[in-house]
């Protein structure tokens, strides 16, 4: 998928005209603190609009079909630089609590947040630090493998019942398969719209073994 900038992402997308624009504040103070911060991969940087936007937002219309609407809250575990989580949060869903423990990624989500009017809370803390509340889904990004989530997820699904959207690579079927003997869950793969061998997974009705 070459040359996807920003007008791609606005054909790609079905988002309304403001949502763009708050996508597009985003991605310039991510340009503007990425000299200095180094928030995401270097190599990412000139195909952000694909690397980063486009693989968050791709999650929009899978959520649409699985619940009919957005759901209200969202918890996202290892933020980074608010992918996927602060974009969901500029298309739509109500509140976003992001969970990192850099603080000065947690400075960047702060003044995205505020840049694009995103109603989101900003944890600088790790999961296993964070009080129990109730959301809808749960979901990370290039932060660890299934059974480690799960682990970091359990108290939130033992309590509310959440389901989980991951955005995994290629590894998918094996972190799958090590964390089987210890959870059980309804399981769903869709291949990513980003990057061959990619999978966004749903896991719903999870329990521990």
């Amino acid at each position: 998928m070459q040359n996807f900038g920003p007008r791609e992402f606005e054909r790609a997308v079905d988002v309304s005209r403001e949502t763009y624009q708050k996508l597009e504040g985003y991605a310039a103070l991510l340009a503007k603190w990425q000299k200095a911060k180094n928030l995401v991969s270097n190599q990412t940087i000139d195909d952000m609009w694909r690397r980063h936007f486009y693989d968050s937002a791709q999650l929009l219309p899978l959520l649409k079909d699985a619940y009919r609407t957005l759901p209200n809250t969202l918890l996202d575990i290892g933020s980074g630089a608010g992918f996927p989580g602060l974009v969901l949060g500029a298309c739509g869903i109500d509140t976003v609590h992001m969970v990192e423990s850099n603080g000065k990624k947690c400075a960047f989500m702060q003044q995205v947040a505020l840049l694009c009017g995103i109603s989101a809370e900003i944890h600088n803390k790790r999961i296993e630090e964070m009080p129990l509340f109730d959301v809808d889904i749960i979901t990370s990004r290039a932060c660890a493998k299934v059974g480690q989530l799960l682990d970091w997820a359990a108290p939130f699904i033992e309590s509310g019942d959440p389901d989980l959207w991951l955005l995994k690579g290629p590894t998918i079927d094996e972190e799958l398969t090590d964390a089987d003997p210890y959870w059980r869950m309804d399981i769903s793969l869709f291949d990513s719209q980003t990057e061959a061998g990619a999978k966004i997974v749903w896991l719903k009705n999870i329990e521990r073994k």
